[in-house]
């Protein structure tokens, strides 16, 4: 009966948030309800349909944006990503080392931060030869501050004043996860999304010349994979800009895709269960919040100061 009624209550739930009217917050929140509360009957299957579901989401979002965006939002973003990438890669790293994580989830958590949460991590674990439970430490440390991140930071940004180019520059470079980056970006409002997914997935292409970096460094013949999704991105924001007289058709996959990223997040919020939390343990997850503020706060300081904008 348990079961049934885990299932009743996902699929339920699911079909809610299909409807328009359902926004990210909400979907997170009875996402993560229902993990905690009842459990998740379909644990494997909600993670694999989440990664797929976010990919097609961030296609669909191309479409609600001119490639002359893209370009611009990108180019401006290369230097703060660069940077931020390798400071909190060091940063990472020194605080695993000091608050005795395993090496390996060390390195792992702090890519996982610099670029681009759970796809960094699945990326960079076969390159340094990380075991199972390291990489899934390491993706439940990431995984559960995401969820904290999608509930903060928009009343966050709200309370501090902040633009929705500012939250969404803050949002792409100091959250995990690019489900995460788009659903606060969503939630927040404004022209923050556009900004948000396109410096984001900027930030994400660093996974595959970081990983074949470290794989030189270690002499290791592991490769990333390329992620095509960024591809899809750009493309459609290309057919969009070549083909303007469609714009309703564009339109409705730019809502499509937002209300799809709504079910994502729903279903990220419910393999946040209970197995998920004992798994993390103290020291990750001291590591990640640890790093995790460092950045959030260094970020918001240079968006405040105007230095990133």
């Amino acid at each position: 009966m348990r079961t049934l009624l885990q299932k009743i209550v996902l699929v339920g739930l699911a079909v809610l948030c299909c409807w328009p009217r359902v926004e990210a917050p909400f979907a997170l929140a009875a996402g993560i309800a229902s993990g905690l509360i009842l459990g998740n009957p379909w644990p494997r299957r909600t993670a694999r349909w989440s990664k797929l579901l976010l990919q097609a989401s961030v296609v669909g979002l191309g479409f609600g944006l001119g490639l002359d965006q893209v370009w611009t939002a990108a180019r401006g973003a290369v230097f703060y990503t660069v940077i931020g990438i390798v400071l909190t890669v060091v940063v990472g790293r020194w605080l695993g080392a000091h608050l005795g994580t395993r090496p390996a989830t060390a390195t792992l958590i702090a890519f996982g931060t610099a670029i681009c949460g759970g796809s960094a991590i699945a990326a960079m674990a076969p390159v340094i030869e990380a075991d199972d439970d390291e990489t899934a430490v390491a993706l439940a440390t990431v995984f559960t501050l995401n969820a904290v991140a999608l509930l903060v930071f928009p009343p966050l940004g709200r309370l501090l004043g902040l633009s929705p180019h500012a939250f969404g520059m803050w949002a792409a470079l100091a959250i995990h996860d690019t489900s995460s980056v788009v659903g606060a970006a969503a939630a927040f409002g404004g022209g923050a999304l556009a900004v948000a997914t396109t410096v984001k997935l900027a930030r994400a292409l660093w996974i595959m010349p970081s990983a074949l970096f470290v794989a030189w460094r270690r002499r290791s013949n592991r490769r990333a994979p390329f992620p095509l999704f960024i591809v899809g991105f750009v493309a459609a924001a290309a057919l969009r800009t070549a083909v303007p007289a469609a714009e309703p058709a564009w339109h409705a996959i730019h809502g499509a895709a937002r209300q799809a990223l709504v079910v994502t997040l729903l279903l990220i919020g419910a393999g946040l269960g209970r197995d998920v939390l004992a798994r993390v343990g103290v020291r990750p997850l001291l590591q990640g919040l640890l790093l995790w503020l460092i950045v959030g706060s260094a970020t918001l300081g240079a968006v405040l100061a105007g230095w990133i904008g």
